[in-house]
C-alpha cells in the first residue's frame, strides 16, 4: 500500500483520515487516527525533523542501533470498527503487536513496506469514487452554504495536500461561516504545528 492523503474526518473532530491506496491497484483504505499521530506522519511526509527526537524517531534510532530492521508492517485485522496491525522485525520470530497509525508512522521513518490484509482490504477497501471520507468538505451544512466548493473539488490538484492546508481550508471555512470560536482552536492548531516544524 502506498500513503495518498491525509484529510480531516468531517465525521469525527479533531480526528484526520489517513488515505492508502493498494501499489498498482485502485483500492483504498481510510483509517482514522487522531490529530497528534497525523501530524507525525505529515513530519515525516513533508521531510520536516523536530528540533528533538519524538517518539517514532526514537524507535528507528533503536532498531537500527540494535542492528535489525524494520521489514514491513501490515494492518491484519478490522474488528469491531478498530483496526490491528503488526510489525515485522527481523531476528525477532513473533510479530508484534502495534496500532496501524503508529505501525505506519515508523514505516515511513524506516523505509518499509507497508500491507493490508486482503480479507481486511475486502471488507474496508473501496473504490476512489464510491469513498466519501475522500470529501474534503468540513460538513454537509458548509457545503449547502458554499456551493462554489464542489467547483473546487472537482478542480483540486491530484497531490494529497499537507496537514497545514487541511488545517487552513478548515479555518477558511469557519471565518466564512463566522464561526470565531472555531477559527480560533484551528488557527491554534496550525500555530502548534508551525512550532513543531
Amino acid at each position: 500500500m502506498e500513503i495518498i492523503g491525509l484529510t480531516s474526518s468531517p465525521q469525527t473532530s479533531g480526528s484526520y483520515a489517513l488515505i492508502l491506496q493498494e501499489t498498482g491497484g485502485i483500492r483504498r483504505l481510510s483509517i482514522l487516527i487522531g490529530g497528534d499521530l497525523a501530524q507525525v506522519i505529515a513530519l515525516e511526509l513533508e521531510s520536516l525533523k523536530p528540533p528533538r527526537p519524538i517518539t517514532h524517531d526514537l524507535m528507528k534510532t533503536m532498531i537500527d542501533a540494535l542492528g535489525t530492521r524494520l521489514l514491513d508492517v501490515c494492518i491484519t485485522e478490522l474488528r469491531e470498527s478498530t483496526f490491528y496491525a503488526v510489525l515485522n522485525i527481523e531476528g525477532v520470530s513473533e510479530p508484534i503487536d502495534a496500532r496501524p497509525s503508529d505501525a505506519i508512522a515508523l514505516a515511513i521513518r524506516c523505509g518499509a513496506s507497508i500491507y493490508v490484509a486482503e480479507a481486511v482490504l475486502a471488507e474496508a477497501g473501496v473504490l476512489p469514487h464510491d469513498d466519501e471520507d475522500f470529501d474534503d468538505d468540513d460538513d454537509d451544512d458548509a457545503h449547502d452554504q458554499f456551493q462554489g466548493e464542489a467547483e473546487a473539488e472537482e478542480a483540486k490538484p491530484e497531490r494529497p495536500r499537507t496537514l497545514r492546508e487541511v488545517l487552513q481550508g478548515k479555518l477558511d471555512v469557519a471565518v466564512k461561516q463566522e464561526d470565531y470560536e472555531r477559527a480560533a482552536q484551528i488557527r491554534d492548531e496550525i500555530d502548534r504545528l508551525d512550532r513543531n516544524s
